[in-house]
Parts: structure tokens; sequence; C-alpha cells
């Protein structure tokens, strides 16, 4: 989807993929010390960032549309939390004061050409000893058609993922097929890539 369709599907479809936390990131909360500052990319309407703030990390969420930013303030007010929330172009150079002690990503769907600027800027912002969750759609989602953009040029090669984080420590790493009911867009069983990283 284009920036304008994607705030036309906000406005439209209010948590498009729900308000409860992508599955891969529940289960891994923990991995952040108490009250770690934590950096949550493409976070779209603001689930997983909500959801990390109700267990009292310091959280900020990045997005491109204001739209989606505004929806993940909504939801963090109807569950009693404060984030802070950054529009970016996430595929152009991140700069932050204060590196955070943790990053998270889920399903970011960009170009191949802009992919490696976005995981360079996921690694980038986390201090050293930091760690880093993430989990995309790999290219293997297509025949699966139960979510993601259903375009090969937006999803990503496992090869390339391991080449993007091979400078760092992986505690785990996962290519395989995950079930996810996240909202009406993803729903069933899919192909994903996820990783747990500590820099």
């Amino acid at each position: 989807m284009t920036e304008n369709k994607w705030d036309t599907q906000f406005q439209t479809h209010t948590h498009t993929y729900g308000k409860e936390p992508n599955y891969f990131i529940r289960e891994n909360s923990n991995t952040f010390p108490t009250g770690a500052k934590i950096a949550c990319l493409a976070e779209g309407e603001g689930r997983n960032a909500v959801h990390l703030a109700t267990l009292g990390y310091d959280v900020t969420a990045y997005d491109l549309l204001s739209v989606g930013l505004k929806n993940a303030q909504k939801l963090a007010e109807e569950n009693g939390v404060t984030i802070q929330t950054v529009q970016a172009d996430l595929t152009k150079e991140l700069t932050v004061d204060n590196p955070y002690d943790g990053a998270i990503m889920v399903f970011a769907h960009v170009h191949k050409e802009k992919q490696q600027a976005l995981f360079d800027n996921l690694f980038q912002i986390v201090k050293p000893g930091g760690h880093i969750l993430f989990e995309v759609y790999s290219e293997a989602q297509l025949p699966y058609a139960s979510g993601g953009p259903g375009k090969e040029a937006f999803l990503y090669d496992p090869r390339d993922v391991l080449t993007w984080i091979a400078s760092y420590e992986c505690l785990h790493f996962y290519y395989g097929e995950a079930e996810r009911y996240e909202g009406y867009r993803h729903t069933g069983l899919g192909h994903v890539i996820q990783a747990k990283i500590r820099k």
C-alpha cells in the first residue's frame, strides 16, 4: 500500500490488525529489563507499543503515518498508559539522542530496495547490549493468502535477514509456519521470519 492508502485504511478500519500484541512480541516481552526504554518501529496503530507500556516499559512508537499514530495514542488512553509517538520515514537514516535499551518491529511491509535501511535503523537506535525482537512475513507467505502485502517485492528473504543480523548475537531465529490472528488482515497459517538479537 502507498502512504495515502494506509492513511485511508487506518481511518476506515480502525485497528486493522486488532488491539492485541503480536504473539511473538507478547511471548518475549520479558526479554527487556524492568523499566527499559523501547522503540517500536513501523508500529502502525500501536498494539505492540501499548502492550509493552502496560508492562511498565518506557515506549516510543515510530511510524510513517500520522493516522496510525493517533490511533495508537487513543489505544494507550483506553489502556490507561502513556506512549510517545514519532512520525518518521524509517527507511531513511534515523538518529536518536539517547539510544534505546531495546527495539521491536512487526510486519513492516517495505519494498526490498528499502528493507536493509529499515533494519539498519532498527539496530542503530539500540545501545550495545540491548535486545531487538522482530517478526516479518517471508517470501514464502504468498501462497498462504493469510495476510501480508501480497507482493513478493514487499516480503523478506531469510538470506537477506541473516546477512543483516550477522554482526550481532542471535539468540533465536525462526523461518517457518506460524498461525496469526491479528485483526482482519492477518488470519490463519502463514510463513514468517522472527528473531531475538542481542546487539
